[in-house]
């Protein structure tokens, strides 16, 4: 039973935050669209690496649903600079998870945190356009009309009431969807820490040094947790004997990294590119950790750090805690259902099924099926994450679709 209260603690402490973060998201979803980011990141030069953080740093991607982003704006013309201070800025942090950060770890945590996505965005971008440079991208390509509220691919516009229904159906389904499993694994991680680990255990093992710098970066790297799924886990470890600059370090590494983000990054911006990628959320990780744990010191408030779980509720938490478990249970349902549907296909012509690697959320079936759409001769395309699986209508070559799903940064598997 004291399992089951340490989750449910850890859920009801991140819950109402979590609510009120992904109304904000659903906000900048309307506000910053691709093509609107793309217009202002395609210089080769150290303003669009800024100005690719600046906007990075608040906008709800996880670390794989960046990547059809950072594709849509090295297509758009971007540079490696810019592209790369986008990816690694954006997963760190967004408003929700800055929200929810507030919550649970306190103020220090929640301003520290995009400041140090901020800074390693920019610092990977220089690094970038100096290490990697490239000729200037010049193609006789002409943009298409991409629209992120509908399909329709002529030149349009939407009424306020529109755009609002398409953010909220993106905050409370597809970029919930998104994060979900990750965010139920991290609280049941967090409780179980909580539960089995005695209190400062870890600083009897050097948990407050570099070693437990060390020990976060080759945990968090190939882990795949979002910004906002890492939160309950680091707060865990703290309590826990973790410093704060050793947790601080899991906050970036595990969002910004994973093992499928760095073999999409690779295969679309080249090996030199990601050794730098991964070399500056690592360095600037433990130099983010140290001056944590400095600002710790000179303030001396670890009261700061951690939410007060034995204060009563009020009535704004209760109201947020059942509307957001009431959001949770329908991505748990949709989840299910679509994982037992069989792809129903309108058309009788023929259809063939594509396995394909690297895609892990709602951002990357998205983008594939935009890449499998255009092609010529295709009626129909369902895309089953779970399975991880397109099925293909219509009179099309085969090869076509293997051909757009690969510029798209994926992987067909034969």
């Amino acid at each position: 039973m004291k399992l089951l209260n340490e989750i449910w603690l850890t859920y009801i402490s991140i819950a109402p935050y979590l609510f009120i973060g992904l109304i904000f998201a659903g906000l900048l979803h309307v506000v910053f669209k691709k093509d609107f980011v793309a217009k202002h990141l395609g210089k080769n030069n150290l303003f669009s690496v800024i100005k690719a953080a600046i906007l990075g740093v608040p906008l709800p991607l996880c670390s794989c649903g960046v990547i059809p982003t950072a594709l849509f704006l090295r297509k758009k013309k971007a540079s490696k600079g810019a592209v790369l201070s986008f990816l690694i800025s954006t997963p760190q942090t967004g408003v929700d998870s800055i929200i929810a950060t507030y919550g649970m770890m306190g103020p220090i945590f929640a301003i520290f945190r995009p400041l140090a996505a901020f800074v390693t965005g920019i610092i990977g971008g220089i690094a970038a356009n100096f290490l990697d440079k490239e000729e200037e991208q010049i193609t006789d390509e002409e943009d298409k009309f991409e629209c992120d509220t509908c399909e329709i691919e002529e030149p349009h516009s939407h009424t306020v009431l529109e755009r609002v229904t398409s953010g909220l159906k993106y905050a409370f389904v597809e970029f919930l969807d998104d994060i979900t499993i990750q965010l139920i694994v991290g609280i049941i991680i967090a409780g179980l820490i909580s539960y089995i680990i005695p209190d400062n255990f870890f600083q009897n093992f050097g948990g407050d040094g570099i070693l437990g710098m060390l020990i976060m970066i080759a945990v968090g790297i190939p882990l795949y947790v979002c910004a906002t799924a890492s939160i309950p886990i680091a707060v865990s470890l703290i309590l826990k004997g973790i410093s704060p600059g050793a947790a601080f370090v899991f906050l970036v590494v595990g969002p910004a990294t994973n093992a499928a983000t760095i073999t999409l990054i690779s295969r679309a911006l080249g090996k030199k590119t990601i050794a730098i990628y991964l070399s500056v959320i690592s360095v600037f990780a433990i130099l983010g950790g140290f001056l944590l744990n400095y600002i710790f010191t000179i303030i001396d408030k670890p009261e700061l750090l951690i939410m007060d779980h034995d204060k009563e509720s009020s009535v704004f938490t209760v109201i947020t805690v059942v509307l957001f478990s009431i959001l949770l249970i329908l991505s748990i349902y949709r989840k299910i259902r679509i994982k037992f549907k069989k792809p129903e296909l309108g058309s009788e012509m023929p259809n063939k099924t594509f396995l394909i690697e690297g895609m892990t959320c709602n951002h990357c079936v998205a983008n594939v099926k935009d890449a499998i759409t255009g092609i010529e001769g295709v009626q129909e395309v369902k895309i089953n994450l779970t399975q991880k699986n397109a099925v293909v209508d219509g009179d099309y070559n085969s090869e076509d679709v293997k051909s757009a799903i690969t510029k798209a940064g994926y992987k067909v598997v034969e």
